[in-house]
């Protein structure tokens, strides 16, 4: 409100300021260019008709001025709505580099429109790449399980194939057809919960219970890989949808497991400050790059550029990582270096409660 009406005092005085200009430079022109022509003339009137031609000759030319001026701006308006109106119409047909170049101070009402359709057009811009980099990784993610799917169905076909080859083969089928369907499964949550309809189910629970059953449902894979877990749990309750978090922690606690080599450590930490619950999940993994660390969270995002598919994983899992901790009013972030291991930390809001054991 006070920013409107500053805005508008500006304006008024500029108004005044302009109009007081005018009149300055009309009285000057008047008092001076009728003796002028009353010399030529030969006669000059007397007081009372000078008066009068004097009020009128000023009243001509400060008119003149400003409709001269109003003709102007007028022209130069009606200009900068053509190439609104040209910009907009490049934008409806999917042209976003359009760029409005015209020297406009922005706090005024034209110049405020201008800044806008520049911002528009580079913002479209953005989600027009972002688009087109999408169905580009989604066509490569899918077309690689479909061509080694389609490679090994016609190698089945073979008459003289031995029995063992057919099975292997028919072993990999199914590996690619389950990394398929888990693609389409990922790429219909994300979709679910970026659409804002998601079902949202807040419950009160035990976040430090929850996350000790998700490390004992992943023994099998941390004890193959003769992983060390050490975890390190505060009694926390929190609020928050219980199947959606549990997400959360199984593709973290899933990617530590991946990326650790045999014989590594993976830390679970919880506790809770100030109102936010902290959970941190760290490992002695691979690392990442400090290109890969800005990235890790971006769809169809892969750190190891030398995964196959037979490594699992699409990129995905991240990106719905972070969706899942948004939706909830937290923060996830990760820090981590090459070959020094990577730690994930969660920051959720919650109001602290008093926990039973």
């Amino acid at each position: 409100m006070r920013k409107s009406f500053l805005a508008r005092a500006r304006t008024v005085a500029l108004i005044l300021l302009a109009a007081t200009a005018i009149m300055l430079i009309c009285t000057y022109v008047a008092y001076t260019g009728l003796p002028f022509l009353y010399s030529l003339l030969g006669a000059e009137p007397d007081p009372y008709w000078k008066q009068a031609i004097f009020a009128t000759v000023f009243f001509i030319l400060f008119i003149g001025c400003v409709g001269a001026i109003s003709s102007l701006m007028s022209k130069r308006h009606m200009l900068v709505w053509d190439m609104i109106q040209d910009a907009m119409r490049r934008i409806a047909k999917g042209d976003f580099s359009v760029s409005i170049d015209i020297p406009l101070d922005e706090k005024d009402r034209l110049g405020t429109i201008v800044s806008n359709v520049n911002q528009m057009a580079v913002e479209l811009g953005a989600l027009e790449k972002m688009r087109q980099e999408f169905i580009s990784n989604v066509s490569h993610e899918i077309q690689s399980p479909l061509t080694s799917i389609q490679g090994f169905a016609k190698a089945i076909k073979q008459e003289n194939l031995s029995p063992e080859a057919r099975l292997r083969y028919i072993t990999i089928i199914e590996t690619e057809s389950e990394r398929l369907s888990k693609i389409s499964d990922n790429l219909l949550k994300l979709t679910s919960l970026e659409s804002k309809h998601h079902p949202f189910e807040q419950v009160t629970y035990r976040l430090d219970k929850q996350l000790r059953n998700v490390v004992l449902a992943n023994e099998p894979k941390w004890l193959e890989k003769k992983l060390d877990m050490e975890v390190e749990l505060e009694p926390v309750t929190c609020r928050a949808d219980r199947d959606l978090l549990s997400q959360v922690w199984i593709n973290l606690l899933s990617n530590a497991i991946k990326f650790t080599p045999e014989g590594g450590t993976i830390r679970i930490g919880l506790s809770a400050r100030e109102g936010r619950a902290r959970v941190t999940v760290a490992d002695t993994g691979i690392g990442l790059t400090e290109e890969d660390r800005q990235h890790v969270f971006e769809r169809f995002y892969k750190a190891d550029k030398s995964r196959t598919s037979s490594g699992g994983g699409s990129g995905l899992g991240l990106s719905i990582v972070q969706k899942i901790i948004e939706m909830h009013g937290g923060d996830i972030s990760v820090e981590s270096r090459p070959g020094e291991g990577t730690v994930f930390l969660v920051e959720l809001p919650l109001e602290l409660q008093e926990s039973s054991a």
